[in-house]
């Protein structure tokens, strides 16, 4: 048992930068569940991401008494100050965003574990919050290029850093908890959409101008609230000095999971390894297949029991407010299945730490594809507490993916590069995240234009998804232990460690390791993330009673 004093860790000839991964080395008393929080900080202020779709009907009416840019190109709408820019448009902001998380997270996943989780995380609010900042002064200049820069590009990028930022630290202070530790932090991703969606349609409303919402406005001032609460979380991180241990805590016997290795992989073996690849296909199987749900949900369940939802026969004409209604209780579908894609997350990763992440995976996979093939018939047979129920375990295990991959990495692949294999791994996402909506976007038109009824024109959209996920189950079958020649040597590994600045250990007493109390400043930490969380799922809770 090893452990630093704070006043080692100076560097080498000069004291460390105030970001230095240096000045994050934990003292001896510093209490381990003080590190969630800071996560928590970060994901739940990214996580808005999930929540950007509150933004673009709004960001079509900026322009009163402008036409439609409909009749133009989508690079001529990018200069277009003169008319209203269309939906589809603004729609790709968020694929855009998505993409450049997973190739930002791919590049400087490396970076990111020398440098340590307090400059990266203070760079991803950097970027995240400056990108809302300029994305807002785009829609206030009616310049549509501007705000793909902002929100698209370099608020991306913050996805990507911000994303990573915590994992690596969380796998290291919870050795015994992968799983929990993970899934603490990217619970935070799936509920930032519950809570900053709320604040930003509030903000809207309470920044318009006549019928001109405030969304300029909105992006600027939230991007400023982001920056805040992501470098309080980005100052919070400590890292464990190397080859800490939670008390107690021996490692994983070998005996008892073959998967779960005693040594490390570098990253530049690692996502040349098949194993790599095998996981990447998991994750991005599981994440189409979910993106599938999340982004035609409303739509979907409306088409589908329609007048059914009120009792009334199919072929009867709908009133406004009966329209209205079905809307209403498509809406708290969506605030329904946000709460499970949250709540997912530290379910499931929490359940992998006990029964294996391959079996997790399997469990996704199987039910999953049990799920997604009973939908047409839960559809057909007009049970729509039985199709809602099955949408929310759907969401459930696409979040509870997200938050199992790291420690499944961890497993794999050792802890010291953990965060930049992780990093590469997310090109899996930026891959599903495009191809998944078009996919099932040009399915469903196919249908449409084949004369299929609505009610019907998702069956072979689910059946679809169900064979990704068989897909996806037949590559975690594949997953086998890393061969011993991909394993760091001694001499590779003391060198890795070296460019992350670490002294010399000295020997203290086991019994003052990650013993020290929360106190204030814990609880304070804690109540800044828990309450808003809360909230927001309070506020979801509220929106899903419209189905009853």
């Amino acid at each position: 048992m090893t452990v630093v004093p704070e006043a080692v860790t100076a560097s080498r000839g000069k004291a460390p930068g105030l970001l230095a991964r240096e000045r994050t080395i934990a003292g001896s008393r510093f209490n381990r569940w003080l590190v969630p929080p800071a996560a928590l900080a970060i994901h739940l202020c990214i996580g808005m991401a999930y929540g950007f779709s509150v933004f673009w009907l709004p960001m079509s009416k900026l322009v009163p008494g402008a036409p439609s840019c409909q009749s133009l190109g989508f690079f001529t709408q990018l200069f277009a100050a003169s008319c209203n820019w269309t939906v589809p448009a603004v729609t790709h902001i968020f694929e855009t965003f998505i993409a450049m998380l997973g190739i930002s997270a791919a590049i400087w996943g490396g970076w990111l574990e020398r440098a340590g989780p307090r400059k990266a995380g203070f760079i991803a609010a950097l970027c995240w919050g400056g990108g809302l900042v300029i994305g807002g002064i785009g829609v206030s200049m009616h310049q549509l290029w501007l705000t793909f820069l902002g929100c698209g590009v370099i608020g991306g990028v913050g996805q990507g850093l911000g994303y990573i930022t915590p994992v690596s630290t969380l796998i290291k202070w919870f050795p015994d908890r992968r799983g929990l530790a993970t899934g603490f932090a990217i619970m935070g991703y799936g509920g930032g959409a519950m809570i900053g969606a709320p604040i930003a349609v509030a903000l809207m409303g309470r920044f318009a101008q006549g019928d001109v919402p405030g969304v300029a406005s909105t992006l600027i001032t939230m991007g400023i609230l982001y920056f805040v609460a992501m470098s309080a979380g980005a100052f919070g991180f400590r890292v464990p000095p190397n080859g800490w241990k939670p008390l107690g805590w021996t490692g994983p016997a070998t005996s008892s999971n073959k998967l779960i290795t005693q040594h490390h992989v570098h990253l530049n073996r690692a996502w040349k390894t098949p194993q790599f690849w095998l996981i990447w296909i998991v994750l991005c199987m599981n994440v189409t297949a979910g993106i599938g749900v999340i982004s035609m949900a409303s739509p979907m369940f409306q088409d589908v029991f329609g007048s059914r939802l009120l009792g009334v026969d199919t072929a009867v004409t709908l009133t406004t407010a009966q329209k209205a209604a079905i809307a209403a209780a498509a809406a708290g579908l969506v605030g329904l299945i946000s709460l499970f894609n949250s709540l997912g997350r530290i379910f499931w990763a929490s359940t992998s730490d006990f029964i294996g992440r391959k079996p997790t995976y399997v469990v996704f996979f199987l039910l999953g594809i049990a799920l997604y093939c009973s939908l047409p018939t839960l559809g057909h047979m007009g049970l729509a507490a039985m199709f809602v129920t099955a949408v929310c375990v759907i969401l459930s295990m696409y979040g509870g993916g997200f938050a199992t991959v790291p420690a499944y990495l961890a497993d794999i692949f050792g802890t010291q590069m953990v965060g930049a294999i992780h990093g590469r791994l997310l090109t899996a996402w930026s891959v599903a995240g495009v191809v998944g909506p078009f996919l099932i976007a040009a399915v469903r038109q196919a249908q449409l234009d084949a004369g299929v009824a609505k009610s019907l024109i998702y069956d072979r959209t689910l059946y679809i998804l169900a064979g990704l996920l068989f897909i996806g189950f037949i590559a975690n079958l594949l997953v086998k232990p890393v061969k011993e020649a991909h394993h760091m040597t001694p001499e590779e590994l003391a060198h890795e460690r070296s460019l992350q600045h670490e002294v010399p250990l000295v020997t203290a007493s086991a019994a003052d390791a990650a013993r020290g109390s929360l106190g204030a400043i814990g609880a304070v930490a804690w109540a800044l993330v828990g309450i808003p969380f809360l909230i927001g799922v309070w506020i979801a809770v509220s929106k899903a009673a419209a189905l009853f």
